[in-house]
């Protein structure tokens, strides 16, 4: 355990927690000036949040800790992502724990919790949530391993600072097939994770469209606030995870030459700038789709699962 590997895993939950609403900031604005509009401004998020913690948290009548709890769990596997997931550093003391199937579970804890929250206040638009997130969740998941479980075939490793340091030694790979293939699958997955179209809309005020935003009706206040953080966050880590996975240079690596902590602002300037770019290329994408169907949806999955399978197949024929 080194001094810049604990130092380079607290900036990146520094980095995440602080930059996440500033991202979707970003996105708004990218979304409004598109669409002709001026837009609140990138600070917006933040002086909703702000907002939010002012006012009083409220209870629905007969919920349980599952409810209350649900907005905690949900942030907290946001940030164990954000310093686990490698951001800025592959040397991190918490690396052993960044393993693919250990990251996938995590991220799948909080979605759980909120949905088992949703089922909790016992309405009919909470259901309804809670019953499309486990559906998206079922088809997302297993593409979320595939994907990168294709890239670890070359690496001999789960592990993702594994993974990125592969890639950093051999960047051939990142032209290769397997790696085109699960890049297009992952693209599909995280917009589906973080709830954007065509999957799902941030932005909707129709309930018998809301996948994400239906789970969370019931909150208000500090608990609502920490439901949007944790939800930018994870658009964060996930953003930051593509583009480390497929992209990883600048990111400070553990044979890192020279002074490791002398690296670590510039990999975290790095790592803002790929986000906000893939954030941007996001929101800009989102001006020209229409939201699918919500029966289309599973056929949009699938078809990033059956890519991602073509993807580990790939990887072991030319391995």
């Amino acid at each position: 355990m080194s001094v810049a590997g604990t130092v380079g895993a607290a900036a990146q939950v520094v980095l995440v927690a602080a930059g996440s609403p500033l991202l979707v900031g970003v996105m708004r604005q990218v979304r409004a000036r598109l669409e002709g509009r001026a837009g609140a401004g990138v600070l917006q998020p933040w002086r909703d949040l702000r907002k939010l913690l002012r006012k009083e948290a409220i209870t629905p009548d007969g919920t349980g800790p599952v409810f209350r709890a649900a907005p905690l769990v949900l942030t907290a596997t946001a940030l164990v992502a954000a310093g686990v997931v490698p951001i800025a550093t592959t040397a991190s003391p918490l690396d052993g724990a960044a393993d693919l199937f250990a990251v996938t579970a995590l991220l799948a804890l909080g979605t759980v919790a909120l949905a088992l929250a949703a089922l909790d206040t016992a309405t009919a638009f909470g259901g309804m949530g809670a019953s499309r997130e486990m559906t998206v969740l079922a088809l997302v998941e297993p593409t979320i391993l595939m994907s990168v479980f294709a890239l670890s075939v070359p690496a001999g490793s789960t592990n993702l600072g594994a993974i990125v340091n592969s890639t950093l030694h051999e960047p051939q790979r990142v032209a290769s097939p397997v790696s085109l293939l699960a890049a297009v699958a992952l693209a599909v997955v995280v917009i589906a994770e973080a709830g954007r179209i065509p999957v799902d809309n941030p932005a909707t005020h129709l309930e018998l469209t809301m996948i994400h935003e239906a789970m969370v009706l019931e909150y208000a206040g500090p608990d609502l606030a920490l439901v949007e953080w944790a939800s930018a966050m994870r658009l964060t880590v996930l953003l930051g995870l593509v583009a480390n996975l497929f992209a990883p240079w600048g990111i400070a690596s553990a044979d890192t030459t020279g002074a490791a902590l002398a690296a670590l602002p510039l990999a975290l300037a790095v790592f803002a700038g790929k986000v906000v770019l893939l954030g941007g290329a996001l929101a800009a994408g989102e001006v020209f789709m229409a939201k699918l169907r919500m029966f289309r949806v599973p056929e949009l999955l699938a078809g990033s699962f059956v890519m991602a399978l073509l993807a580990v197949a790939a990887s072991f024929f030319l391995a």
